[in-house]
């Protein structure tokens, strides 16, 4: 029998829109995820509500921490910075991670641990009691990232089919699909995630199964990826009534990664053994965007940034060929760097002779900005910028300086964009999936009530409750609690909730070989293909 206490499986971009769809008698189809709809009749569940931005490596971060990202010091899958005519760029990695980790918590208290396929845990974080095998790194990297390096070797040896290509992320098949996302290109790049889900599944079946680890964690990342090319056919209000064949084949293409998601989780639930606590959470939901903000272009309108002039110089070709704006930075005082952010970095001259507005500006710079942004409207005179979040108060913590000045909300949750094109807002040709701040956080097993949907939780309360499950105490500052109406009486008797000491301040990693220019190229095209970049 497993000595596995807490089985967690993440579900990145999960939601309750189609997780409620796909579980209920779908007529003509039946029900998708039929383990999966077991499990939320016998168990509890609340929505969960992401970081302030709603984004992949900030959210992660949080739930392998317990701490917000002004804590914790990731707030998208670059880290840039402003020194005066040049924005520099790096991808972050477990290096920037500024907060203990789960995985280094229930070590250091004698608990085994794996990961697998969680952003920024390359290089291998330290101190970790078990295994992690990292996600979102090209497939050369992955055996050096893998902890400990053996287990590379024998998943290679021991598990029928394994293929290290399909683990990592199929960059070329990804610019292919960014390139030509014609009918035959975006079914062929939906149904890829699917060998790619089974592979991750047969790591996580074999580590479960030889090193029975005190918290199994696995986290599939194809529903985001799915949902981003594919949200019109799974959100059930956007199902055409009568479908093209091609419409047809796409719904059913999606309905059939979730039937396999859905025997993959009742594999590993049933290979956890009947004591065990399952629990599920997403870094974020889903939501349609049905239309385009131009934010640099607004700001380019209004004053507040001037684009920069072609020319033959090194400099401006360089520039051209960024990721980032292409912006004059002597005329420019507020800008947006990339789409994923949603944030408008504003330039402040800390010394002389510098371009930026003077530090004593700044408040009354920053509440002008905020009024202008929320004047902006689309073609039928809706408010597009909904809510206009000032770093300070929603990204409290030692690394706030890292965050936008402003962070934006529209209307329909979608990401911005930051090229010059007119018009500033513009409706899409079809709805587009994009990311929602309520996530889903689910529990099920030894001690869970049949509580059904339960108050709203926060996504700090995800390692929270993974150390509770262990019988862990949660460390005084770790900003997220138990959900205690998950948990029926006699369980919550008999396992009371403790507070334990602080975290342990974060070390410097050991350097390990870095990505090269073609392999962060790569990346970024992978992030331009999902909408985070352009």
């Amino acid at each position: 029998m497993s000595k596995t206490s807490t089985l967690f499986i993440g579900l990145d971009g999960c939601t309750y829109t189609v997780l409620d769809h796909l579980v209920s008698d779908i007529p003509g189809t039946g029900v998708v995820m039929p383990f999966m709809k077991k499990l939320m009749d016998e168990g509890a569940r609340a929505k969960l509500r992401s970081t302030p931005n709603p984004l992949t490596p900030p959210a992660w971060t949080s739930v392998q921490t317990g701490r917000g990202p002004g804590v914790h010091g990731v707030f998208d899958f670059i880290r840039s910075e402003d020194k005066g005519g040049e924005v520099y760029w790096t991808l972050y990695d477990s290096r920037d991670i500024d907060a203990e980790t789960i995985w280094s918590l229930a070590s250091r208290q004698g608990k085994t641990v794996a990961a697998l396929n969680f952003p920024l845990t390359a290089p291998p974080p330290d101190g970790v009691n078990g295994c992690t095998v990292p996600g979102f790194i090209p497939a050369k990297h992955l055996r050096r990232n893998t902890h400990p390096r053996e287990l590379f070797e024998r998943m290679k040896q021991e598990i029928p089919g394994f293929d290290p290509k399909e683990l990592a992320w199929d960059f070329e098949a990804e610019k292919q699909a960014m390139e030509a996302l014609d009918e035959d290109d975006t079914e062929a790049w939906v149904r890829y995630h699917l060998p790619r889900e089974e592979q991750w599944y047969k790591v996580a079946d074999y580590v479960l199964r030889n090193e029975q680890p005190d918290l199994m964690a696995i986290m599939f990342d194809g529903v985001d990826k799915i949902q981003h090319q594919a949200w019109e056919f799974l959100d059930p209000a956007l199902l055409p009534e009568e479908p093209t064949a091609w419409q047809a084949r796409m719904r059913d293409v999606c309905v059939e990664y979730f039937r396999k998601l859905d025997g993959f989780i009742q594999s590993l639930v049933e290979t956890a053994g009947p004591d065990v606590q399952v629990y599920f959470a997403s870094d974020h939901g889903f939501t349609a965007t049905t239309e385009v903000l131009r934010i640099n272009t607004w700001l380019g309108e209004q004053g507040y940034l001037t684009w920069a002039k072609s020319d033959d110089s090194p400099q401006a070709m360089r520039r051209e060929a960024s990721d980032f704006a292409n912006l004059d930075w002597d005329k420019t005082v507020a800008y947006c760097r990339t789409p994923s952010s949603n944030g408008i970095h504003i330039r402040v001259a800390r010394n002389p002779g510098e371009a930026g507005i003077a530090p004593e500006e700044y408040e009354r710079f920053r509440d002008k900005l905020i009024e202008d942004l929320k004047s902006i409207r689309n073609d039928d005179g809706e408010q597009v910028v909904t809510e206009v979040l000032k770093r300070e108060e929603w990204f409290p913590g030692a690394h706030m300086d890292k965050a936008a000045d402003l962070t934006l909300v529209l209307r329909d949750h979608g990401f911005v964009s930051i090229r010059n094109y007119s018009p500033v807002v513009v409706p899409r040709e079809r709805p587009q999936g994009t990311h929602h701040p309520d996530g889903i956080f689910m529990a099920w097993g030894q001690g869970i009530k049949a509580a059904g949907m339960t108050p709203r939780r926060r996504i700090v309360d995800v390692p929270a409750t993974l150390l509770y499950s262990m019988g862990l105490s949660v460390p005084e500052d770790v900003e997220g609690k138990v959900p205690k109406p998950f948990f029926d009486g006699a369980w919550l008797e008999s396992h009371p909730v403790t507070i334990g000491a602080a975290t342990l301040a974060s070390s410097g990693q050991r350097e390990i070989e870095e990505m090269d220019d073609n392999e962060k190229q790569q990346i970024i095209e992978q992030l331009q293909m999902l909408g985070y970049m352009e």
